[in-house]
């Protein structure tokens, strides 16, 4: 724990309007102003990056805030320089906040003479002095024991089952959870037991990532409204053919919740044109003005979730708590009227 009163915060280029909406939640619970770090975070001419601290940083409990989203090379190379520049300067513990973590699906070898990339970040992170990570949703768990640290990992299906029930309410008997193939059944299965909803699953085949060859659904999903859970969407292809496989096997209507929105490439204008009639995402990856202007698009924030996790960890109090619903409703200040 830091020798000083209060955690410090410091945030790269990524997602800046998180990292300032989480200082103003921990000042809220904290009772006294919490700001961001002052520094300064820029490119000479040639894209190096450059970062320099203005406060003294000596003996206390940093907490870097910074996806590692896109462009992800610039946002990783940024974090591993904050993380240096605070080590040099004689921070007692740096803690990587990092909500989206990027190159989580080259998590293993599908084929022969391919890298396991996400285990190449997480040596590079420890290596630059980061000594714990609190991040959402990773791709797969297993991640965390590619750290030799301690790593937090958070779930939106509990932000996700407050969010149903609002938006449901009156109507949670009509709700199917589906998880978009077989890998993502736990995760769906999990929101499933939250607002006690059946799962049903979307099987797919891939010819070559990012295109999907063939699409079956396992379950009954007649007259159902539809819930695709799934921890990140791309381009957003397989989400809108799968959204079109349940109309046309009679759900009712359908709708996603979806933790990470990458949303690259045309996935604005599919998920426009989609059959869908919303999707959630969170803002753990700042969202463009395109998905901002997007009318069947809502964002939930994460900023409570995180200023209480960084609250307890510098407190050396439990995480997983914010896992249990009853917990994380008072966090959020009946922005859900279940």
């Amino acid at each position: 724990m830091s020798t000083l009163n209060e955690p410090k915060l410091i945030s790269g280029n990524a997602n800046l309007p998180l990292a300032q909406s989480i200082a103003r939640r921990m000042s809220i619970h904290r009772g006294r102003k919490i700001n961001l770090c002052d520094a300064r975070i820029e490119r000479f001419n040639d894209q190096e990056i450059f970062v320099e601290v203005y406060e003294n940083v000596r003996n206390e409990d940093m907490f870097i805030i910074q996806p590692t989203s896109c462009p992800a090379n610039d946002n990783l190379m940024e974090l591993l320089i904050m993380a240096d520049a605070l080590r040099r300067s004689s921070a007692a513990r740096i803690t990587a906040v990092i909500p989206y973590f990027g190159y989580a699906r080259q998590d293993r070898r599908t084929k022969a003479r391919t890298p396991i990339t996400a285990k190449l970040v997480a040596n590079m992170l420890v290596e630059a002095g980061i000594e714990r990570v609190l991040t959402l949703d990773l791709h797969a768990t297993q991640i965390q024991g590619f750290f030799d640290i301690p790593v937090d990992n958070l779930y939106a299906s509990p932000i996700f089952a407050l969010d149903v029930q609002t938006q449901f309410a009156g109507s949670l008997d009509d709700v199917m959870v589906v998880s978009p193939d077989v890998g993502g059944v736990a995760r769906a299965r999990e929101l499933a037991k939250r607002i006690n909803a059946p799962l049903s699953i979307v099987d797919k085949r891939r010819e070559k990532p990012g295109e999907v060859a063939e699409m079956t659904v396992i379950g009954n999903v007649e007259g159902k409204k539809c819930i695709i859970v799934d921890d990140m969407c791309d381009t957003a292809g397989t989400l809108c053919k799968g959204a079109e496989i349940l109309m046309e096997h009679g759900a009712s209507e359908v709708h996603a919740y979806i933790s990470h929105g990458v949303l690259s490439g045309p996935a604005v204008e599919r998920i426009t044109n989609s059959v869908m009639k919303s999707l959630v995402i969170t803002d753990s990856i700042q969202p463009t003005p395109e998905v901002l202007a997007t009318p069947n698009i809502r964002i939930l924030p994460t900023a409570p979730m995180f200023a209480q996790a960084i609250l307890n960890t510098w407190n050396g109090t439990s995480v997983s708590s914010l896992f249990e619903t009853n917990t994380l409703e008072p966090i959020y200040e009946g922005q859900f009227k279940v």
